[in-house]
């Protein structure tokens, strides 16, 4: 599973024994949610390109727009689909009321909305990476309505 910012949260935590990514989700929900909104390579690939990533709706249209040569190294591209998924989840968490980090079972990261459904973004994200469906900001439209 490729998160990016996974090895930065284990440097800051080497120290507590036994800690794990789903005692800072729910013990420090906004210190997870900055972790996971990080996102170092996709906010470069958008600052070359001109976007300004201001987790907005209207920044992940603008993200859907780039041309994705990413697609061109196939060892860049699963880690900036990674980060795709993540930024899109920081949006929805920054944006739709309700919307709240998790994790699954197998820690990977989704973003619960209060109905009960969820978003596997590194799926998502990775999908976008790879074949640029479905878009950000179609996936923001359907799940920012509920």
């Amino acid at each position: 599973m490729n998160i990016p910012f996974l090895d930065n949260w284990r440097k800051r935590h080497e120290d507590a024994q036994g800690a794990s990514l789903a005692d800072a989700v729910s013990s420090d929900p906004e210190g997870a949610a900055q972790l996971l909104s990080e996102c170092e390579l996709l906010r470069d690939h958008a600052e070359d390109a001109g976007v300004e990533l201001d987790d907005s709706a209207e920044s992940l249209s603008a993200l859907d727009q780039l041309l994705p040569r990413w697609r061109e190294d196939p060892e860049v591209s699963p880690w900036l689909g990674s980060d795709a998924g993540l930024y899109l989840g920081t949006v929805l968490v920054r944006t739709v009321p309700g919307a709240v980090w998790g994790l699954r079972p197998d820690g990977q990261p989704v973003v619960r909305l209060e109905s009960g459904r969820e978003l596997d973004v590194l799926e998502e994200g990775a999908a976008w990476a790879e074949t640029g469906t479905p878009e950000l900001s179609q996936l923001y439209a359907e799940f920012s309505e509920g």
